[in-house]
């Protein structure tokens, strides 16, 4: 298996890519540019779009528009563009992170520190009518958020844990944290997570350099070599979803990879799941 070029980008912090069927696009964010990125895989046409705030992820809505995860709360994009706050709960030093639609509809919110001081974060369920609920108030770098083929498993990384950790899923609430995987930190950092068809969980190693996959038992099953020191996070998308894309980040390097920043395929790497889009 090998990585090819989808998106050349030079962003600080490019994370959470999200494959939307409704548009045939491959949504992606910039966090510390405060940009929202999509690509066309179809014709390689690209959007990018400028945020007020420092931008954790972006998701689609099922009315169109975007769901998005800032600094301050949770806001929508709709379709027009217009921008109302679904949820704003600005904290001193916090930002948004990482984010997942669940099977339900609602969304997943994670928040770190800035200076990512231990237990400062937090992940938040976010009903489609704005009623939050806190499921962790102790993260520390609340990170990728997937859910298993038949629903029943989430799984979830706090990134200094070094553990990619799975709950019971109820249908709206997780429980019985356990933990899934354990990465050791000479392989690098977990960051964000992909699930695919067969249950297999795809992680990206920051500081690590690389992609691994996971069997469904916990068991390391694939690990593929990437060229850039630090990727964030890898969906499936494509019109088949067979196709992993992986956002990548140049932040913090003094002299990064002429393609850290960009966004990475690897084609055929299997067959993910349809997405969720957010109900509200």
């Amino acid at each position: 298996m090998r990585w090819e070029l989808a998106v050349r980008e030079a962003a600080v912090l490019g994370e959470g890519p999200t494959w939307d069927p409704a548009t045939g696009r491959l949504i992606w964010v910039d966090i510390l540019s405060s940009r929202i990125h999509t690509y066309a895989t179809s014709d390689g046409r690209r959007t990018v779009m400028a945020t007020e705030q420092h931008v954790g992820a972006a998701k689609p809505r099922a009315g169109g528009g975007l769901v998005v995860n800032l600094r301050d709360g949770v806001g929508l994009y709709g379709p027009d563009g217009g921008f109302s706050w679904l949820v704003r709960d600005p904290v001193a030093g916090r930002r948004a992170n990482d984010a997942a639609v669940s099977p339900d509809g609602a969304l997943w919110a994670g928040t770190m520190r800035y200076d990512e001081a231990p237990g400062g974060g937090s992940l938040s369920r976010i009903a489609p009518d704005g009623t939050a609920t806190e499921v962790l108030g102790d993260a520390s770098v609340s990170n990728g958020i997937g859910w298993s083929p038949d629903s029943r498993l989430m799984y979830y990384i706090d990134t200094p844990t070094g553990r990619i950790d799975v709950f019971d899923f109820d249908g709206q609430l997780a429980h019985d944290r356990r933990p899934f995987a354990a990465i050791p930190a000479t392989a690098g950092h977990p960051d964000g997570l992909a699930v695919d068809g067969e249950g297999g969980v795809w992680v990206a190693l920051w500081g690590g350099g690389a992609v691994r996959r996971y069997a469904t038992d916990g068991t390391l099953d694939l690990a593929v070599p990437l060229p850039v020191r630090c990727p964030t996070a890898c969906a499936f998308g494509g019109p088949d979803l067979t196709d992993l894309y992986i956002t990548t980040a140049r932040v913090g390097q003094s002299a990064p990879h002429p393609l850290a920043g960009s966004v990475l395929v690897l084609p055929g790497a299997g067959r993910g799941l349809p997405g969720f889009a957010f109900a509200g």
